[in-house]
């Protein structure tokens, strides 16, 4: 890895991957440490402190000039991971509907191998970051933090009731993304 790859949006990214731990270990650690309250309150401001780095870290590396293939490679690994352990701790709380998890991270796996196979045809940029994928994405970071919480926020805001309807508008649209980058890599092929 280049000295170039070695950046403040590189480090954020890393630092996203990091947290991972923390936010699964949290769940995990001795009874008597933490109430579960607690450990939700801890796991979610953990979520959101990683998501905001999603953010920063793309942002930076644009403002600053400082992209590298290792960065573009490592952003989306981090994100699908951080989601990915976000959704089993969720789903084993019984949060989520086991429907739900295997919807978007089969997706995220098909899409992963998509990419791959669209690459090595040659026709990698069919298949980049979409419109609704990004939207997707966005209403997933929203969702998951309401879940991770499982509380009423501020006395009024029923962050479950909210964070249920959220994931599985996440759902819906991760089915969405999904057939639309099917049925782009599927004219891609045609060309080939």
């Amino acid at each position: 890895m280049s000295l170039r790859a070695l950046n403040l949006p590189t480090l954020l990214t890393w630092a996203r991957v990091a947290a991972i731990p923390l936010i699964v270990g949290v769940y995990f650690l001795p009874a008597g440490w933490m109430t579960l309250p607690e450990r939700n309150l801890t796991a979610t401001v953990l979520f959101i402190l990683s998501a905001i780095t999603d953010w920063l870290d793309g942002y930076l590396a644009r403002k600053w000039n400082q992209t590298s293939s290792f960065g573009a490679f490592l952003d989306p690994v981090a994100d699908k991971l951080m989601v990915t352990a976000a959704l089993l701790i969720l789903l084993q709380l019984g949060r989520i509907d086991a429907l739900v998890a295997l919807i978007i991270i089969g997706r995220e796996i098909a899409i992963s191998a998509l990419r791959e196979w669209m690459a090595q045809i040659g026709q990698s940029r069919r298949v980049a970051v979409s419109y609704i994928g990004k939207v997707k994405t966005a209403v997933q970071m929203v969702a998951i933090p309401f879940l991770l919480f499982d509380g009423v926020l501020f006395g009024v805001i029923d962050t479950v009731w909210i964070g249920q309807w959220l994931i599985w508008v996440a759902a819906v649209l991760t089915l969405w993304s999904m057939l639309y980058y099917f049925r782009i890599a599927l004219a891609g092929m045609k060309l080939v």
